[in-house]
């Protein structure tokens, strides 16, 4: 029986999944990472302990016959090519540090070219401010690169380099960086220099699928970003296809098809899906915001419930139509508004608002900014009538049926909760040359599929709308 390995090394934890060729898919090992916070915006991860929990779950994932790897997309580490050292913590990409820098680039009219080339706008979200931050303030990465040894990359490029010894990335994550042509699918000249990141740091583009290298014996034969992962992992394959991920942020994706989608007024990021060996490209369409569990688990900090089940199902009719709105802009806003000075803010407040009503607006408020990513990527790109998602808050009755209504499609949520793992086996699979899209082991069906009962009105969605501007215009 063919059996294959998927590392799913995320955010805030690592985990270790088992896919055969008869499906049977099942979760073999976890471990949860350190958050480090330097300081207001910035946010690190310890790269030695993420590489060590790597290793810690292909040991105990045990034999197999291909590796996939799904890593965290925009967070970025500088280390020793001869050592293997890094030389500095990773830095996330939920970090803001360089937020000076992108808006000085956007000053000088530098965000056209990012568009043009990579399809991103400028924002500290993306990786290659970071690479140039590492570059000024790390003094040993100067004394490394006039060596000839510094080496510069995504997360997914530092664990192949030092599971594997190659140097390499996909073009999934390459795509995330600012760094890498949307069209040419290879770093750009241009771009290297706009940013002042040196091109010969950086780890070789390959395809998503195929040969990479091996790790304990065993081959490397799929990378790329867990979205990308999540997205191949929900079944979406053809153009129009979509799903949202509701995790710390949550992260909209939809299959765009085999040209590079262009829209630089609709403030989406154009960027890949995956390459399957010498195939062609297939690009998505991606939207984020930054906080959606997130801004749960705050709410939860403040007291506003301490059970989820509190939170499962209320009596009033939706927070919005009763005038109470949250903007769930604890860090900003990303897609489509690139906001980061936005605040998060309740609207509608009265002597009579309780705990609930508040926890009500909060889920609400994830869910309408989440229809307006998919409202924007409907109109460049349209969507087919049901929407896949996954991540802790599709565990929630009352988002999941308000979610319906606001997006005025179904609501499908799969059985199996691992879906960035699933993806990444099934694209080891694919990439080991074991099976073809068409031929892969069945999915798990779906736990749920939820029909619009109540659309929410245009009047509603306005509501929303100004809230949104207040937001914007608060700080």
């Amino acid at each position: 029986m063919t059996t294959v390995i998927a590392i799913d090394q995320g955010t805030t934890g690592t985990k270790a999944h088992r896919l055969r060729d008869d499906g049977t898919f099942e979760t073999v090992a976890g471990f949860e990472h350190r958050q480090i916070y330097p300081q207001q915006g910035w946010v690190e991860h310890d790269p030695e302990e993420l590489t060590r929990h790597v290793e810690s779950a292909l040991e105990q994932a045990g034999d197999a016959s291909a590796i996939g790897i799904a890593n965290q997309g925009e967070t970025v580490v500088a280390w020793d090519a001869d050592t293997k050292r890094p030389i500095h913590n990773a830095i996330v990409w939920q970090d803001a540090r360089t937020a000076d820098v992108t808006e000085r680039l956007k000053a000088d009219g530098a965000e056209e070219l990012t568009f043009k080339l990579t399809g991103l706008p400028l924002d500290p979200y993306f990786s290659a401010a970071k690479l140039r931050w590492l570059l000024d303030n790390v003094p040993e990465a100067t004394a490394l690169r006039k060596a000839g040894r510094l080496r510069l990359g995504t997360s997914d490029a530092f664990f192949l380099d030092r599971l594997t010894g190659r140097f390499a990335t996909d073009v999934t994550t390459a795509s995330r960086t600012s760094l890498m042509n949307l069209e040419t699918l290879q770093w750009d000249q241009r771009l290297a220099d706009l940013f002042g990141v040196p091109l010969e740091c950086l780890p070789e583009i390959r395809p998503t699928a195929g040969s990479f290298a091996d790790a304990r014996g065993i081959p490397v034969t799929a990378s790329l970003v867990d979205q990308q992962a999540a997205l191949f992992g929900h079944g979406c394959r053809r153009k129009g296809d979509a799903k949202i991920t509701f995790g710390t942020g949550a992260f909209a994706l939809a299959v765009a098809g085999s040209t590079v989608p262009r829209d630089s007024e609709s403030g989406l990021e154009a960027t890949v899906a995956w390459q399957l060996g010498d195939a062609p490209v297939a690009y998505a369409l991606q939207g984020g915001i930054y906080n959606a569990a997130s801004a749960v688990n705050w709410a939860r900090s403040l007291g506003l419930f301490s059970d989820y089940q509190e939170i499962d199902d209320f009596t009033a009719e939706s927070a919005i139509a009763r005038g109470l709105v949250f903007v769930p802009a604890l860090s900003g806003l990303s897609c489509p508004y690139w906001d980061r000075r936005a605040a998060g803010l309740w609207l509608g407040m009265g002597l009579e608002t309780t705990r609930a009503d508040l926890m009500q607006a909060v889920l609400e408020g994830v869910a309408l900014l989440a229809h307006k990513v998919m409202a924007a990527i409907d109109k460049l790109s349209p969507l087919a009538p049901v929407l896949s998602v996954d991540g802790g808050m599709t565990r929630n009755r009352y988002f999941t049926r308000f979610l319906a209504d606001a997006m005025n499609k179904r609501v499908r949520v799969p059985s199996s909760a691992e879906l960035t793992g699933l993806g990444a086996a099934q694209l080891a699979m694919i990439g080991a040359g074991f099976a073809k899209p068409d031929t892969l082991p069945p999915s798990p069906p779906p736990k749920v599929e939820i029909a619009p009962v109540a659309p929410l009105a245009a009047d509603l969605h306005a509501r929303f709308s100004t809230a949104i501007e207040r937001s914007k215009a608060w700080r």
